[in-house]
């Protein structure tokens, strides 16, 4: 396959299963993606990723831009030699981080001026200068400038977003010239199935127009404005329909979403690839996702359980350590607990994953979808 073609290996419903080809090797869907904010996920090592099966590790263009500097990783030989991980990576375009501070934006017909939470510095992005500083880091995948809506969200007001995230990936496609590295364009439209579906169409137009004149097209599309407030069952009145009116032949990937079963649900919907820091965020906090359900491990309960945290799981958190140890690593503030935790939940949903695609590519979705709904793990997501 050449550099960033797409495979569809199998479908079982709405489901599939993909290969897509990077310069930093092959991926496969349905796939979860750990987060590395600042080149990092937080306690875990390069090798432990690799261990652990993690595919393609996500790191943030707006933390990267403002520390240590695009520049700095750049000189280091790009982010994957900079932090030592050669598999495929990706970077958001930190246009989230950036309207998250909506107190310090100031939107203009060029770009987007906000003020760094590391320094108070005034910062000005045009979406040329977001590619530039992208193209700098050197990820695999890069992800168009966008404007994220919050929720909720006048109608009038998300409409504007779609139409300046529409600007933005037209001059992001237009700029982006690094050739082993590709982009995706991002869809928005909030909980407004309309505003999604001209998201999506004017998603194309732009990619047709670029293609007609010898330009690129997207690599694939995020979907992004879900999973900002609204409850799950708001997000997935409209979810599957978006995804389906994406291109069949590229991955489509749900922004920010890291609960294990709305995972599960979304590839029934057709999604692909996932990202979200609730793996190790939750870990950090004493929190363990299993078979069970999720597990708070300060809970007293477990002060003398000298069973293994999750007696389905393999990792190297379940068959080396008790939950009365995890409890007493917890609630000593230890940084080894978070570690372990770390490593249990982001095989948990790695291994989710696997077994999807298994389904997947067994033709078998559907009964994998209803069993998962079924079982104790969904009770408490």
């Amino acid at each position: 396959m050449a550099l960033f073609d797409c495979k569809v290996d199998a479908r079982s419903g709405h489901a599939r299963a993909l290969t897509y080809t990077t310069a930093h090797g092959d991926f496969h869907t349905p796939m979860f993606m750990p987060v590395g904010t600042h080149a990092t996920v937080k306690g875990i090592t390069p090798d432990q990723l690799t261990a652990l099966g993690a595919q393609v590790v996500l790191a943030n263009t707006y933390h990267l831009a403002m520390r240590p500097g695009a520049e700095v990783v750049a000189e280091a030989g790009g982010v994957h030699a900079f932090m030592n991980y050669h598999g495929p990576m990706l970077t958001d375009s930190g246009g989230f981080q950036v309207f998250s501070l909506a107190d310090t934006v100031k939107l203009s017909a060029d770009g987007v001026e906000f003020r760094s939470i590391y320094d108070g510095s005034r910062v000005f992005w045009t979406p040329e200068k977001n590619m530039a500083i992208q193209q700098l880091i050197g990820a695999d995948i890069a992800m168009q400038l966008d404007q994220c809506a919050p929720y909720p969200a006048e109608r009038d007001f998300v409409a504007q977003a779609v139409v300046r995230s529409h600007k933005w990936a037209r001059r992001c496609l237009a700029a982006h010239t690094k050739p082993d590295q590709t982009l995706f364009g991002i869809v928005q439209g909030g909980m407004h199935l309309d505003l999604r579906l001209e998201s999506v169409r004017g998603l194309l137009d732009i990619e047709r127009e670029s293609q007609a004149v010898g330009g690129r097209r997207f690599g694939g599309f995020g979907i992004g404005g879900y999973s900002v407030g609204e409850s799950h069952e708001v997000m997935f009145e409209t979810l599957g329909q978006v995804a389906r009116a994406l291109p069949d032949d590229r991955p489509r990937y749900l922004m920010g979403v890291g609960n294990p079963t709305t995972l599960v649900r979304a590839v029934g919907e057709g999604v692909d690839m996932f990202d979200c820091v609730l793996p190790t965020r939750t870990a950090r906090m004493g929190t363990a996702f299993s078979s069970t359900g999720r597990m708070n491990m300060r809970n007293a309960k477990f002060a003398r359980d000298f069973t293994p945290l999750d007696h389905a799981c393999t990792c190297y958190t379940c068959t080396h350590f008790t939950r009365a140890y995890l409890r007493h690593l917890v609630k000593q503030d230890e940084m080894l607990g978070g570690i372990l935790l770390s490593l249990h939940n982001l095989h948990y949903l790695l291994d989710l994953m696997r077994r999807a695609r298994e389904a997947v590519l067994e033709g078998a979705y559907d009964a994998f979808l209803a069993a998962w709904m079924a079982s104790p793990a969904a009770r408490d997501y």
